[in-house]
């Protein structure tokens, strides 16, 4: 049982759900262990961006471990935790943008965890769906949330209702992922997309970050005004003041997130 955790040097943090051995499905030790991580992310201001992935090359994740959750009952009261052991698609608030690298599998909770990522890369041989009304449940931890901000509703409506899974072709048609490599591929892909988003002003990543997202919620009236503030309040970083500071020179910038 793991999920293991590293951070490079160019501040790219690496989370890897592992046990191949059961599709990388996860149990409640393995949400507690992945829930830490995500802290972490959010929280070590050295992480400017994360990755996440499963290892084999099977799977990716396909999410809650069946004999672990649908089989057992839990208190009532557990229903009101509503901050207790956050996941990054149920709720937890990590600007930091992140990766999906899709090695195989993604169903269920894997594809709700995918839709609660940045940018999508996955391996040729990757499959998609939300499968969960085939298993007398619905796809939660985000899934009825965020399916219409992703695909037009007929699409949502097909993949939530019927359940099938599609291919990294169709997932790729539909706008669910940004880019299909060859398995062997994957993770280069994955860390070209990471050292790109590294290298930008962090503080500026996130701040555009937080106002896409939001942006759905906003009318636009005060999303612009959103907006305007946390462009000034950038404008008083160094960050600000390096960028221009390379162009004029001809140089890579070198931000610090301050």
């Amino acid at each position: 049982m793991a999920i293991d955790f590293t951070v490079s040097n160019e501040g790219i943090a690496l989370i890897t759900i592992n046990r191949p051995e059961r599709l990388n499905a996860m149990d409640n030790e393995h949400y507690q262990a992945l829930s830490k991580a995500w802290t972490q992310v959010r929280d070590d201001n050295n992480i400017r961006v994360a990755i996440v992935t499963g290892a084999g090359e099977k799977s990716f994740t396909t999410g809650a471990d069946i004999k672990s959750f649908l089989t057992k009952s839990s208190p009532m009261n557990e229903t009101w935790l509503t901050q207790a052991d956050p996941l990054l698609n149920r709720g937890l608030e990590v600007w930091k943008p992140i990766i999906s690298a899709i090695n195989g599998y993604c169903l269920g909770g894997g594809m709700t965890l995918m839709m609660a990522t940045d940018i999508r890369v996955a391996a040729s041989h990757a499959t998609f769906g939300l499968t969960e009304v085939k298993r007398g449940v619905f796809a939660a931890n985000g899934g009825t949330q965020r399916i219409l901000s992703q695909v037009p509703y007929a699409i949502a409506m097909e993949m939530m209702l019927i359940g099938d899974a599609i291919d990294a072709e169709t997932a790729l048609r539909w706008g669910l992922i940004n880019r299909i490599v060859p398995a062997d591929q994957l993770m280069t892909a994955a860390y070209e997309y990471a050292k790109k988003l590294a290298a930008n002003a962090p503080l500026a990543v996130q701040a555009a970050k937080e106002l896409i997202i939001k942006s759905r919620d906003l009318d636009l009236n005060t999303g612009l005004r959103m907006e305007k503030m946390s462009h000034r309040l950038l404008q008083f970083t160094e960050d600000a003041v390096e960028g221009p500071a390379a162009f004029a020179a001809k140089r890579p910038p070198e931000f610090k997130g301050q």
